[in-house]
């Protein structure tokens, strides 16, 4: 009997340590990989369709949420929005008196970030991959890449990405995309608006 007890004792401490643990993980995890401007990625990716998730990939790969960041490339803000893109989003989008210096609004970078978003997905048929890989390496480019025996076998897909930024890029979203769907329940945006 007292073998017994002992055994369903070690049995609760190993239950309540690996609880203790997974719960340590997602604290962990959460403050590795956070959430801010919760309200405008949850209306504007709801606003084009977009899953917030990936908003939140996006953003953390490309400005690890710094509001401010400029790439050496001329992109700004969150979602590091180039200002030819911002400009040709302002206009479809009907932002009024648009300047570069709204792509560094929270609320007009992610508005722009998400529309392109939505325009990629029209383009490249709601694949992911190609999606991404627009957003980072030119819609144009991935287009050419496409119809290039060298990138892609049958004209929907890519078997390789002559760019190395955008192959790396394409990975880092995609595994930030998938720890966020792991650490976040689906109706966390719901849940959790203006906190």
């Amino acid at each position: 009997m007292q073998i017994r007890c002992r055994k369903l004792l070690a049995v609760f401490f190993v239950i309540l340590i690996a609880g203790v643990a997974m719960s340590s993980f997602k604290w962990i995890g959460k403050i590795l990989y956070p959430i801010n401007y919760k309200e405008q990625i949850a209306d504007y990716s709801n606003k084009y369709d977009i899953d917030p998730f990936l908003v939140a990939a996006i953003i953390r790969v490309e400005s690890k949420y710094d509001k401010n960041a400029l790439s050496h490339k001329g992109a700004r803000g969150l979602m590091q929005i180039a200002p030819v893109t911002g400009r040709w989003a302002s206009g479809e989008i009907g932002i009024q008196n648009y300047s570069e210096k709204l792509l560094y609004d929270p609320d007009v970078n992610i508005e722009i970030g998400c529309w392109y978003i939505n325009k990629l997905n029209t383009q490249f048929y709601n694949n992911l991959e190609l999606v991404l890989a627009a957003y980072n390496g030119g819609s144009g480019n991935v287009a050419k890449w496409l119809n290039d025996s060298n990138y892609s076998d049958d004209g929907k897909s890519l078997k390789h990405i002559p760019f190395k930024e955008t192959e790396l890029y394409l990975k880092k979203v995609k595994k930030s995309y998938d720890i966020y769907k792991k650490l976040y329940t689906s109706d966390y945006f719901k849940n959790n608006m203006g906190k």
